[in-house]
């Protein structure tokens, strides 16, 4: 659709920034007009005619971008809004996307991108008003990350915390997901309501049932009184269900009947209980393989991964290391009464450099250690030997080994050195993987990055004997 016609607004005290976006989106043919203020963007709608699309930043002299946001939602709700911040959080898109804004844009970011932005914007418009987003006041996050991944995921957290959907959070073991559960809650409408953490793996699966559907006195031997289980806490809430790879088969169904329904029965009971709760879903494993395999659902799956959020490990986002250590060393030291301590720049680096198998729970884990035993109040690169898990030092001692067995083949004259240890390395590495799987091919293949059928050619590749 043309541009022409289409006036844009765009609020930023940054002189640059709303100088070339103004001018980017002059060059697609908008006809765009710059404030410096919120004050100055209200005085002019009070006499000129509003804008088809206004970009705003947050953080502005005076009234900042989120109570520009609020007026004009007050006086023109059909107004589309984009909201800018360098400052990428939680409390930020949430309070924006709760605000009504359209979308979020994190500086820097691409001019093109963002004049693309405004065509999306315009053209649904044009089509269709948008609809205006209930109010609320942001709270604390706890979510803590800079980096381009995490900024995407606070994006999408903001967006989805005012969707009634299920959500299935994925990650490794440590990465955090019970926080970006906690994260959606908070921020939605149904934050005043219980929020309920159950770890599906942590619990007997004999018990499990009554933890999750409450049991009636005398359903069971030990049964003396009503027990109200974690969906009936969770009324009106949202209900976190971590591991959820982990549930039996035979709770899978009644689980299923939930989602689908609303209702179930308690164990021992023949009173129908309706509930209204949200569930929100995690897992580290491969769903998608344990339905191949036959130990998982895969119509539960569909039920839970209405939006699917994946929580990216440590190594990852190492960007986010020294604030992550930052803000651990001052937790600890308000815990224990001292005054905090930092990481020297060396010490820096190697946390840095360091691959974070435990991802953040292991980085928290350490400065806690290193707050209670560390000797001076500038932590060093010393202070951090033996601190690690043993990876760090296998990692060094695999580089070495491999290293003096390459140093022995080429004295020898080893013809064919790179495949013969290109061969050893995919047969350990297979080995290693089915070993931590139990054996499961597509599980194996899966946390290795390759298919089914790679695995399977490696594996015969490396039992046929070599020739000559």
């Amino acid at each position: 659709m043309s541009a022409e016609g289409d006036t844009v607004w765009v609020v930023d005290d940054d002189r640059s920034v709303r100088f070339v976006l103004a001018t980017a989106l002059s060059d697609a043919g908008y006809q765009v007009a710059g404030f410096d203020s919120a004050d100055a963007a209200l005085s002019a709608l009070d006499t000129r005619p509003p804008p088809q699309l206004l970009y705003t930043d947050v953080r502005m002299p005076g009234d900042d971008g989120l109570a520009l946001l609020e007026k004009i939602k007050q006086a023109h709700p059909q107004l589309p809004v984009v909201v800018m911040s360098a400052y990428t959080d939680v409390a930020s898109t949430a309070g924006a996307f709760r605000g009504g804004a359209y979308e979020f844009l994190s500086k820097p970011f691409d001019l093109d991108e963002a004049v693309e932005l405004a065509a999306r914007v315009l053209g649904e418009r044009h089509e269709q008003p948008a609809e205006p987003v209930a109010e609320g006041e942001p709270d604390d996050d706890v979510l803590v990350g800079d980096t381009p991944a995490m900024r995407q995921l606070f994006r999408a957290i903001g967006r989805l915390a005012q969707a009634p959907l299920t959500v299935l959070i994925t990650g490794e073991t440590g990465t955090g997901k019970e926080l970006v559960a906690r994260a959606l809650h908070r921020e939605s409408p149904r934050a005043r309501q219980p929020f309920v953490a159950l770890n599906t793996a942590a619990i007997p699966a004999e018990l499990l049932e009554s933890e999750l559907f409450g049991h009636e006195a005398g359903a069971f031997t030990g049964a003396q009184k009503r027990h109200i289980g974690r969906f009936e806490q969770a009324h009106g809430g949202t209900l976190f269900l971590d591991e959820i790879g982990d549930m039996p088969a035979s709770l899978q169904t009644r689980l299923l009947r939930v989602l689908a329904e609303g209702e179930f029965f308690r164990v021992g009971g023949r009173e129908l209980i309706r509930v209204d709760v949200r569930v929100i879903a995690a897992t580290h494993q491969d769903l998608e393989a344990l339905v191949q395999e036959g130990r998982f659902r895969a119509d539960l799956l569909h039920r839970l991964d209405v939006v699917r959020l994946r929580l990216p490990p440590l190594r990852e986002r190492r960007g986010d290391v020294p604030a992550l250590a930052e803000r651990f060393l001052h937790g600890a030291a308000e815990k224990f009464s001292a005054p905090p301590k930092r990481f020297s720049k060396a010490a820096t680096e190697r946390l840095l450099a360091y691959d974070w198998p435990g991802n953040v729970r292991e980085l928290e884990n350490l400065c806690w250690r290193l707050a209670a035993l560390a000797p001076a109040d500038t932590i060093t690169a010393s202070d951090l030997d033996g601190m690690f898990q043993a990876g760090e030092r296998a990692n060094a001692d695999w580089d070495g080994a491999l290293r003096a067995w390459a140093l022995e083949q080429l004295a020898a004259g080893t013809p064919d050195l790179h495949a013969r240890a290109r061969e050893r390395f995919d047969r350990a590495l297979l080995e290693a993987a089915l070993e931590h799987t139990g054996g499961r091919r597509a599980e194996a293949a899966a946390r290795l990055g390759l298919g089914r059928n790679t695995v399977t050619r490696k594996l015969g590749a490396s039992r046929r004997p070599r020739r000559g």
